[in-house]
């Protein structure tokens, strides 16, 4: 006679609970912040044929005018994220979103003097920082099993620099000075609105050593530096294609200048859409085997563009698809951050790894 007894089968373990109203809230608001000072940041690059012919610049001194921007936005975020750390979105996002409007003003008077376009490109830099004001705000707001889409979807902010590339030499033909005045108005309200909208999650634990010591402690971490590398090779990949992509179309495909700038912008929409895909993955697979996975597809991609196929359909397909696996493990690196990193850290291992992300692009 069987005596065991036998035992109920455990009740399922809880689903997660779905994150606050506030979460989504403050996700549209750093969304948006970061859109629109990542067009802050870029407004350099699509105007800068225009400055080589109203200042006589070499190709050198063109190419380093809009990398000003670009490397000093990119440091930047270094000691924002701590600085977010210490004293929350709240403060930072208005405060940052106001102070790169000096700076988009200032390339008004500035525009006729190498010199000070440098100066100002310097501190326009500071608009390429938001990206890790957000990060630590999304992170904390959201639960570990909705991060990386979130995080994902917050990462298509970056697709600011593609409305740049986009409005802002349109907005240019009804004024020299337009664009600069309508991208500081959107500055002015956004910041106004974060003052009053964006709010730090309660149960945020604000350090209390100095910003140095945070920092160096977030150098020490070893993953730090590991996202750092995949960060450089994603996103480090995305800039530089954004960078070198229409002049390769215009030089190995004949195309005109046109033709090679539209289809930039769908390989920069490929990877803003794909993005939020690589967090949402991220969620139901271990961020790493995704990101393995995408940055291999892009690998083989650039294998198979190494070969200069056909434009039609080849070389499409081949660029769109290293745009999918770039964009993808974006987005999945940033949902390993919040998996690895103890949340009063978020902010300056994010400023560290999107440091390098930024100036991966820049590396031959």
């Amino acid at each position: 006679m069987d005596t065991s007894v036998k035992q109920s089968p455990e009740p399922p373990a809880p689903a997660a609970a779905a994150p606050p109203a506030a979460a989504y809230r403050n996700l549209l608001l750093a969304t948006v912040g970061f859109a629109l000072t990542f067009w802050a940041w870029n407004l350099i690059a699509p105007m800068s044929g225009d400055y080589k012919d109203r200042l006589g610049l070499s190709s050198f001194q063109q190419s380093f005018l809009v990398a000003v921007p670009v490397i000093v936005g990119s440091l930047g975020r270094i000691p924002v994220g701590a600085l977010t750390d210490k004293y929350g979105a709240k403060l930072m996002f208005p405060l940052v979103s106001a102070l790169t409007v000096v700076p988009v003003l200032l390339l008004i008077p500035a525009k006729n003097s190498y010199g000070a376009m440098l100066a100002v490109g310097f501190l326009l830099g500071l608009g390429g920082t938001t990206f890790a004001i957000g990060v630590p705000l999304v992170n904390a707001w959201f639960p570990p099993a909705r991060r990386g889409f979130a995080l994902g979807v917050f990462g298509m902010g970056m697709g600011g620099v593609a409305l740049s590339g986009y409005f802002t030499p349109r907005i240019a033909k009804h004024g020299d000075n337009l664009p600069f005045l309508v991208v500081a108005g959107a500055l002015v309200v956004y910041a106004l609105v974060a003052a009053v909208l964006v709010s730090d999650h309660p149960g945020r634990k604000i350090p209390t050593d100095t910003l140095a010591h945070r920092l160096g402690e977030a150098g020490k971490l070893r993953v730090t530096w590991e996202l750092s590398a995949l960060y450089a090779i994603g996103f480090g990949g995305i800039v530089a294609f954004g960078v070198y992509l229409p002049t390769y179309l215009k030089t190995w495909y004949e195309m005109s200048p046109t033709e090679a700038g539209t289809k930039a912008a769908g390989f920069a929409l490929v990877t803003v859409v794909f993005r939020p895909i690589g967090g949402w993955l991220s969620d139901r697979a271990h961020p790493a085997l995704v990101t393995s996975a995408a940055l291999l597809l892009a690998a083989l991609m650039a294998i198979v563009q190494a070969f200069e196929p056909p434009l039609d359909p080849v070389g499409t397909i081949a660029l769109l698809a290293m745009a999918a696996g770039l964009g993808t493990a974006s987005g999945s690196v940033f949902a390993l951050v919040s998996q690895v990193t103890p949340q009063p850290k978020v902010g300056s291992v994010t400023g560290i790894v999107g440091a390098m992300g930024g100036l991966g692009g820049f590396v031959p």
